[in-house]
């Protein structure tokens, strides 16, 4: 479950200004960007100075030719300012959008290489989370917050002077009700700040649930659970709207209060202003600027709560965004072996493994594989057979001794060097929603047709998809809906065999099949084994008996090795498996 931020700050300007970095990339436009809205800002004095010039004097003289003068003048202010607000709303969204593609790029290339640990406890949806709702916050703070709330600023700064130049008197009394203004800005932000983190927590929440739920409906229905599933959707859907309305009620209670101090102001003006003009002491133009001015001064002040809002959501979304990418979860890669024609010799030297601390999975396990061997693990669940895979393919990092290949510790030996060399299919086939040359490749443009047919000929692939009605571009759905479960296997065999591993991994890849597709698996199995070195991972005793070697494991241990014929003469633990394999068939 995600974690509310941490920072205290109403307003965090440390998050902020690495919120502004990320634009670094794209500074020219950002620059440019600024300084229209700076121009932008300083243009706003000029429609009630030209206004009061009409009424105070072409009007009372009579000058057609000077209204007309300064009518033509507002109508090109009014079309330079609708030219560069299109420039800048157009550049400040394009940086917005550029800052969004990096970001997301940046967050998923460096989640890709977390240890496989951080996804075990890491909901699903919190990192959709991350990658979408909390980017597209960042996103809001270029394209619609901290530009504008400069030019907001620089806006009430220009209006607030010109007025004090004309009638420093008048103007202190239409900034009379200003303290009262910034009293209750303070307030909205300290109860904003609470809302917005409120929100985005429960986003979260939902987003968990609902993917979650989606993912496992099979569960839900199977079970009977989609009423009680229902109603803890609902619960969280409730919260989700009360954190929402929390945020909402702020700003019912801040614009209204902003519109009752405008009017204040202008009763003000009025007041003072109307006697000024009965004495002359001041003109009616002057005193329709002021109340212009005065509009001008509240616009800004009620968009600056707005942008006040985008930059605060931005900062939370920023403050989760970046604790993700400071998490150091990525698996060491400090290998400095170099490459070499890998014959594929496996060794595990009193290796010691735990999930969690101290309670070790794997304890004190030796074992050597010759090249070219086919060894399979056999034992209850449990006893560790999928972990000697995961430790071997580097998802997870062994605590003692020391696994070797061809005599180089894995640890020596980079990543993506490691794992070029290793071929894995696992029980639980995992397709992406794409077509079939796309799942078998992975988009690895190296590969040919002509390679494709090849390994659908050799474990046996070709027949059904000769059958799918678009053949090779078949798209097989979200996680292969459309295959059966021993179609699923022979495309992971297909993975496995294209890139020519000198490694290859089976784990439990006969486990959850029918018997003719088992007859199918074993086939493609002893061909895609040949000539190179093999890990089974067996819940099926039929399919190892040709292993060259079988290794018993119990409770993390090694107990027994030996073949198929020598472990059953043996009276232990595989004899024991082995008869009760045959009862479970004779029962069926």
């Amino acid at each position: 479950m995600s974690q509310p931020t941490s920072s205290t700050k109403i307003f965090d300007h440390r998050i902020l200004v690495r919120i502004l970095a990320q634009a670094r990339p794209y500074r020219m436009r950002f620059i440019r960007t600024g300084a229209m809205v700076v121009l932008l800002s300083g243009l706003v004095w000029i429609r009630p100075a030209l206004i009061r010039e009409a009424v105070d004097v072409a009007m009372p003289s009579g000058d057609l030719k000077g209204l007309l003068n300064i009518f033509l003048a507002v109508v090109a202010l009014l079309v330079v300012e609708a030219v560069l607000q299109y420039r800048v709303t157009y550049l400040a969204n394009w940086v917005a959008q550029s800052v969004s593609l990096d970001l997301r790029a940046k967050l998923f290339s460096h989640i890709a290489r977390f240890r496989l640990r951080y996804f075990d406890k890491t909901p699903v949806g919190t990192l959709v989370t991350r990658h979408v709702s909390d980017v597209d916050g960042i996103a809001n703070v270029f394209s619609n917050g901290i530009l504008n709330a400069i030019g907001d600023l620089l806006s009430l700064f220009v209006v607030i002077g010109t007025m004090f130049y004309i009638d420093w008197k008048l103007t202190l009394f239409a900034l009379a009700p200003i303290p009262v203004l910034l009293v209750a800005t303070r307030i909205f932000q300290k109860v904003i700040k609470k809302a917005f983190v409120d929100v985005r927590n429960q986003v979260s929440r939902m987003n968990e649930f609902v993917q979650e739920h989606v993912t496992g409906m099979h569960i839900v229905q199977v079970f009977n659970r989609e009423k009680r599933e229902s109603q803890k959707f609902s619960e969280i859907n409730a919260e989700h709207r009360e954190a929402n309305i929390r945020s909402i009620w702020a700003f019912s209670v801040f614009f209204p209060l902003v519109e009752m101090l405008s009017a204040t102001s202008v009763a003000l003006l009025l007041w003072w202003g109307l006697s000024d003009a009965m004495e002359e002491r001041l003109t009616l133009g002057i005193l329709l600027q002021f109340i212009l001015y005065v509009f001008m001064l509240y616009r800004p002040i009620r968009q600056l709560a707005d942008r006040f809002n985008v930059l605060q959501m931005g900062i939370v979304n920023s403050d989760r965004v970046f604790k993700l990418l400071a998490q150091d979860e990525r698996i060491p890669d400090e290998g400095s072996a170099k490459e070499w024609e890998l014959k594929g010799e496996i060794r595990f030297d009193s290796v010691w493994f735990a999930y969690e601390e101290e309670q070790w999975v794997l304890e004190d396990v030796s074992f050597h594989i010759p090249a070219g061997e086919m060894v399979a693990f056999v034992g209850a669940t449990g006893a560790g057979k999928s972990t000697i895979v995961n430790l071997l393919t580097r998802f997870y990092t062994h605590q003692k001794g020391t696994i070797t290949i061809d005599g180089v510790d894995i640890c020596d030996i980079p990543l993506s060097n490691l794992r070029k060399h290793i071929g894995v299919v696992l029980q639980d086939v995992f397709l992406f929603s794409d077509n079939l040359i796309n799942n078998v490749t992975l988009h690895d443009k190296r590969f040919t047709q002509a390679q494709l047919d090849e390994a659908a000929q050799v474990v046996g692939a070709q027949d059904f998809i000769a059958q799918l009605p678009e053949g090779w571009n078949q798209n097989v759905r979200e996680r292969g809906a459309m295959m059966s479960v021993g179609q699923r296997q022979l495309i992971a065999f297909m993975r496995a065999y294209i890139v020519a591993p000198e490694i290859l991994i089976l784990d439990e890849a006969t486990s959850s099949i029918d018997s003719e597709s088992e007859l199918l698996i074993q086939r493609a199995t002893e061909r895609v084994t040949k000539g190179r070195t093999s890990l089974i991972v067996a819940h099926r005793l039929s399919t190892i008996r040709e292993a060259d070697r079988i290794i018993v494991l119990d409770a993390g241990r090694v107990i027994q090795q030996g073949t198929h014929a020598e472990l059953l003469k043996q009276e232990g633990a595989y004899s024991a498996l082995n008869r009760l394999q045959h009862l479970d068939v004779r029962q069926d």
